[in-house]
């Protein structure tokens, strides 16, 4: 294997991602015509094909399998690399990739992204939004630096940073304003909205309710907490949402809040980074920062 270089890697890894030429060149930063370019000379360089082209989509082969896996141990060093320059110097700077889940994402990442940009200037904040197993996932490949999730994890290779706990908060129509709060069983009885599958939110508040997560009930799922509240104030069912979410999502909603008697529902909300990762002292650092954030906003 000759003349194969790390920006061969790094466009065959966005099209293993992607699955698709333009979404990958685009993701890229590269027309299509060069990452098409690109892959083929790798290909030809390896002596075998790496993806199968379909007229819509590709995949890959079994050598293609393969290679992906190793691919990413390699792109993930050579990221380490440069992670472990930025990690000598004494002030904290360029590009900080942070993974954070959709029922956080919301009410948060504005205080968080203000109190870092101004905390450290020099740094590149990426966010990367979407639910709990893609983080975890793309952490450990290393297309991540840190992650803001429901803990635990439980991951062996991961550090965990509680930043703090808050409850959730009973969501019901303004007409039933007043009513006495019902209990884990009764709301069990009732027509609970939740989000989709995936979400750790709704296994969470299935967790409370006592309720297990097959099709047993007659519930309907969304894809946001916005949705949720906004079904509620159509009459249609009851709903939960976490402490954070409650000022932002009610304020044009015709619904009412309940708080739960001791001990409420509630979730513990964390970083997670990489054991091995050089940017571990200063991801300690910034965990400071999310914390005094989010005192600023529960």
């Amino acid at each position: 294997m000759k003349n194969v270089t790390l920006k061969q890697l790094r466009y065959f890894e966005a099209l293993a991602t992607h699955g698709h030429f333009g979404r990958a060149a685009d993701a890229s930063a590269i027309s299509q015509p060069a990452l098409s370019q690109q892959i083929k000379e790798l290909e030809v360089s390896l002596g075998s094909a790496l993806f199968e082209r379909g007229s819509r989509q590709i995949s890959l082969t079994h050598l293609g399998e393969e290679f992906s896996a190793r691919v990413r141990e390699i792109l993930r060093s050579v990221d380490e690399l440069g992670d472990l320059a930025r990690a000598s110097r004494d002030q904290l700077a360029g590009r900080l990739r942070i993974g954070v889940i959709p029922t956080i994402g919301p009410y948060l990442l504005p205080t968080i992204i203000g109190d870092l940009s101004r905390a450290h200037p020099e740094l590149d904040i990426h966010i990367r939004e979407t639910l709990t197993p893609t983080l975890i996932e793309e952490l450990r490949e290393g297309r991540i630096d840190t992650a803001i999730v429901a803990l635990p994890v439980s991951e062996p290779s991961f550090t965990e940073v509680a930043l703090f706990a808050e409850d959730f908060v009973l969501v019901r129509p303004i007409a039933e304003e007043g009513a006495p709060t019902p209990s884990a069983k009764s709301l069990s009885d009732m027509r609970l909205l939740l989000l989709e599958e995936g979400h750790c939110f709704r296994d969470q508040a299935l967790s409370f309710c006592k309720l297990d997560t097959g099709p047993v009930r007659e519930m309907l799922d969304a894809s946001s907490l916005s949705t949720l509240v906004q079904m509620v104030g159509a009459g249609i069912g009851v709903t939960l949402i976490p402490e954070m979410a409650v000022s932002v999502e009610t304020r044009s909603a015709a619904v009412s809040l309940a708080r739960f008697n001791a001990p409420p529902p509630s979730r513990t909300i964390g970083m997670v980074w990489r054991k091995t990762s050089p940017l571990a002292r200063q991801l300690t650092e910034i965990s400071e920062v999310v914390r005094k954030s989010a005192e600023a906003v529960l």
